[in-house]
């Protein structure tokens, strides 16, 4: 499980750490770049996401066949993934393009809108790039092929941020182009991670004689079919808790700027620890579904197990022992954010996403979020109140998909001992 999921905690780390340079190589134009670069990953990212999601049922179907041994069906999956996003990529570009005429009306200070629609307009280019990434990853990762996955993120680390000298600023004849030269370099940075991907997957099925360059490139809409309905739901599942928190954000701005602030730092603490069991999630999902490919439940269920206990214990004990009260409620909830987060991904691998975005629709929305506005506005908590409601969301969301796992063990081994 270690050897699956540290390379892609470590990529996830990387995909985070492309947000940090951008944000820090545009603060050096001005105040207004970085709230432009800031609301339109926000606005960008809250599209993007959702489509993203759709393609996690390669995590389930792939996974599964590499299990069985069925390598021609991980390539079908990935081909069909493929046609799935060319469609899927104008769609989304379009939605991203809906947000330029309602942001006058968010009531958006003039001199960041006037940074933040560039942006924008330049970053929605990298739609398409940002979805075969996905489709790639996926595949790779659930056939154990996941050291091009942490060199493709982190390497693009290094064009993100020279693209960001040269763009930003004006440098090798450029004009300095502020924030929209940082969008143009996340979309260069992200055609490269593809291309990074890419060749690695040619040059594994020439030397490796994979079977890849054999597949059919007919059109599986049965297939394409499955994709959806996996990846829908999980696709909305992120939806939900990425949405949750960007109302959570909205709310809290009606505060003052001092709890802003605090929420964005918290935020940004919260984030980061997260990309721990986010990784550990993604190899959750994987061995489960490999050990029910090879109809292995006990090993999948060993497998779920193993990576809940890894996600429960990355708590931060030094966010613990901050004195600033939101981090103490953020480190209060990353037991359970650990446990959520990789039960997810087991439950993915098991073929199951509707569970969980069920999970976070009932008790993030229709109780996290009201319970939060109520110790905020009503009691009179303020910003911490609003994290403890959503705290006590997750506490919930955690326990609730534990059990879940549990009695998904035992019905796979039960459907095992009747099978035999």
């Amino acid at each position: 499980m270690l050897q699956l999921a540290a390379p892609l905690v470590l990529a996830e780390l990387g995909w985070m750490g492309m947000g940090i340079v951008d944000t820090m190589m545009v603060g050096r134009v001005s105040a207004e770049a970085i709230g432009a670069v800031s609301l339109g990953s926000v606005l960008f990212y809250a599209v993007a996401i959702f489509g993203s999601g759709l393609t996690l049922g390669l995590d389930t179907l792939v996974s599964q066949s590499f299990g069985a041994r069925r390598m021609m069906d991980c390539h079908r999956s990935l081909i069909n993934a493929v046609y799935f996003c060319l469609p899927l990529a104008p769609a989304l570009m379009l939605l991203v393009w809906c947000w330029v005429p309602l942001l006058e009306r968010f009531g958006i200070n003039p001199s960041v809108l006037r940074q933040t629609v560039p942006y924008l307009m330049a970053i929605m280019w990298s739609t398409f790039p940002l979805l075969l990434y996905f489709a790639l990853r996926r595949y790779l990762q659930a056939m154990n092929r996941v050291a091009p996955i942490m060199f493709a993120l982190i390497s693009a680390n290094g064009i993100n941020l020279a693209g960001n000298w040269i763009l930003v600023y004006g440098h090798f004849g450029f004009r300095p182009m502020g924030a929209e030269g940082s969008g143009w370099a996340t979309c260069v940075s992200r055609v490269y991670m593809v291309v990074v991907l890419a060749s690695y997957l040619l040059y594994d099925a020439t030397v490796r004689r994979t079977g890849l360059l054999d597949a059919s490139l007919a059109p599986d809409f049965r297939r394409i079919r499955e994709l959806v309905r996996l990846g829908l739901p999980a696709a909305t599942q992120l939806s939900l808790e990425v949405g949750v928190f960007a109302a959570a954000t909205a709310l809290i701005g009606t505060l003052n700027a001092a709890s802003l602030a605090a929420h964005q730092i918290a935020m940004n603490v919260a984030t980061f620890t997260y990309m721990v069991p986010l990784g550990i999630s993604s190899a959750a999902a994987v061995r489960v579904g490999q050990a029910l490919g090879r109809d292995d439940v006990h090993a999948a269920g060993r497998a779920g197990w193993v990576a809940m206990a890894l996600g429960a214990f990355t708590t931060d004990r030094a966010v613990i022992r901050t004195a600033i009260s939101l981090l103490a409620v953020a480190a209060a909830f990353q037991l359970f954010d650990g446990l959520q987060t990789v039960a997810t991904g087991a439950l993915r691998g098991a073929g199951d996403t509707r569970t969980p975005m069920i999970c976070h629709l009932l008790l993030y929305w229709l109780l996290g979020l009201p319970l939060g506005y109520v110790l905020c506005f009503v009691v009179g908590w303020g910003a911490v109140g609003l994290w403890t409601g959503l705290c006590v969301a997750l506490i919930l969301i955690g326990s609730v998909l534990l059990a879940v796992w549990m009695r998904k063990v035992h019905v796979m081994a039960a459907s095992y001992v009747a099978a035999s």
